[in-house]
């Protein structure tokens, strides 16, 4: 079986390498757009490498529109929220669920299961409906709180904790901690790994949210950068060049978080108790 497997490890390398070439090659094509006149990218052709290169593109979308830093600062508001929050509530609840008994905790678990196979697209009329009433439209809580928790990842967090070993838990009450004490001092800080699973997803959910912002910030000052991108699309033309120099400064965030933790969401391969 072991032969076998070295046998074929340099063909999977091989369709690996290829799909990773394939999926990277847009990325690519956008970084070097951005670098690009609107001429050279309307005249066709695939040559990654700028014939003209300029940096008027990224110069110009902060000239042009000023509100751009404020789109920027918008994403990084919510985003990072989003994330705190969720990291907070959804480690809190996956806890409750996994260590603690009480009436209901069944029936409660089977529910946030079920409100993970309901679409999201049913929710918005319902959710917007709400939003509205409680007058938070154009306003960061409008997004920031229905978002604050996710049953997908309260779902994640409670299989983590049911795996983790009761024994440092223990240790942690003989020393004097409560369930408090013992969840943000010993169990959280070794979660280490699905935390920062849980940021790279948030975040990124959060961070590239489109549908949400749109119904629900009319206000040009409150827009995030996924709908601001838009501005510079006009009635006869789409200025791609400026669309491309956009995209790529709304990727680097995003980007950053992932390389940052990365390397903690692959310790959770080797995760032990003991560490």
């Amino acid at each position: 079986m072991r032969q076998a497997v070295r046998r074929f490890r340099p063909l999977v390398y091989v369709i690996l390498g290829i799909y990773a070439v394939i999926t990277f090659i847009p990325f690519l094509w956008a970084l070097s757009a951005s670098f690009k006149p609107l001429s050279e990218i309307v005249s066709g052709g695939m040559h990654l490498i700028p014939k003209h290169f300029t940096l008027d593109n990224y110069k110009t979308i902060f000239r042009q529109e000023p509100l751009f830093t404020r789109w920027f600062l918008n994403s990084a508001i919510i985003a990072l929220s989003v994330t705190a929050f969720n990291l907070l509530f959804n480690s809190m609840a996956g806890y409750a669920l996994a260590r603690i008994r009480f009436p209901g905790s069944g029936l409660m678990f089977y529910s946030i299961l079920g409100m993970i196979m309901i679409p999201g697209q049913l929710t918005i009329i319902p959710s917007y409906l709400i939003i509205k009433e409680l007058g938070w439209l154009n306003s960061y809580q409008a997004i920031i709180v229905p978002m604050a928790a996710q049953a997908t990842y309260i779902f994640m967090m409670r299989q983590f904790f049911i795996n983790f070993p009761k024994e440092l838990e223990e240790a942690a009450e003989l020393d004097g901690l409560g369930r408090f004490g013992a969840f943000f001092r010993v169990v959280l800080p070794l979660a280490r790994p699905a935390l920062a699973a849980q940021t790279i997803f948030i975040f990124m959910g959060a961070w590239n949210e489109f549908l949400k912002p749109l119904m629900l910030m009319s206000d040009k000052a409150m827009f995030t950068l996924s709908i601001g991108l838009n501005t510079f699309k006009g009635q006869y033309i789409s200025f791609w060049n400026y669309i491309m120099a956009a995209s790529i400064i709304m990727t680097l965030p995003a980007l950053l978080i992932y390389i940052f933790f990365n390397r903690f969401f692959v310790q959770g391969i080797t995760f032990t108790g003991g560490k």
